[in-house]
């Protein structure tokens, strides 16, 4: 081996020893493509819901907190595969078009709240779409009004606002006016320690290609210009705190 690219290797390798061990464990971290397009068999934690072991701890720990407060975190949905999420596009897909949208429309109503097979957070194990199952409530769960105002979802809200981003979570998809994509969910949070590498590692799949392989419903106008702006919109448009 060439003496100054040894040194240089050394060099490097003695840095990342000195890191804290959270930092040298996402600085040793590669994601396959799989993985990050919900294709891969990550192993996975949790009873009721599925995290990675750290998202999982420190969720555990965060529904001890909110316990203190009789607020109790239930998991509505964490994490789902790519067959779980194609379920759900062509389920959409097909209610959607039998309502009379054209496939423009169709895709453009879909991706208010779903994201396309691939792109999903939901794919990584580290996202959780959470309520407050002590609370009294009926019909649909995951609508923003019952999370503000006298919605039964307040008070967990509220709770969120205060402690989550201390406890490892950050709102994925913000009311800020100027964000764009999808519309604003305050039930769904992101253990950011994790995804945030997964997200600088995701930029680097060539979406393009990858969505090509897939036969989705609507695909034919899944053109190169809708996804650059999906990406753009949907997957990066999201709170800054998490990029």
């Amino acid at each position: 081996m060439n003496r100054r690219h040894f040194i240089k290797c050394s060099s490097a390798i003695g840095a990342l020893s000195m890191l804290p061990i959270s930092l040298w464990s996402q600085a040793t971290t590669v994601y396959s493509k799989d993985i990050l397009t919900g294709k891969g068999n990550p192993q996975l934690f949790g009873d009721g819901y599925r995290l990675q072991e750290k998202a999982h701890e420190a969720f555990k720990a965060m529904k001890s907190e909110a316990l203190k407060e009789n607020i109790n975190i239930q998991v509505v949905s964490s994490y789902r595969n790519f067959d779980h999420q194609k379920r759900i596009w062509e389920s959409k897909y097909a209610r959607f078009t039998k309502q009379g949208l054209n496939p423009n429309q169709v895709i453009s109503k879909i991706i208010e709240y779903s994201t396309i097979p691939g792109t999903s957070r939901h794919h990584w194990g580290t996202d959780l779409d959470i309520i407050d199952a002590n609370s009294t409530y009926k019909g649909d769960v995951l609508v923003p009004s019952k999370f503000h105002g006298t919605g039964p979802f307040c008070k967990l809200k509220e709770w969120m606002d205060n402690n989550a981003a201390n406890l490892g979570f950050k709102l994925v998809y913000t009311d800020t006016p100027t964000r764009e994509g999808f519309k604003y969910e305050p039930w769904h949070y992101s253990f950011a320690e994790i995804s945030k590498p997964m997200l600088s590692e995701y930029r680097n799949i060539d979406l393009k290609s990858f969505l090509k392989e897939e036969k989705l419903s609507g695909s034919s106008i899944i053109t190169s210009k809708f996804i650059d702006d999906y990406i753009s919109k949907n997957i990066l448009d999201i709170n800054p705190e998490l990029l």
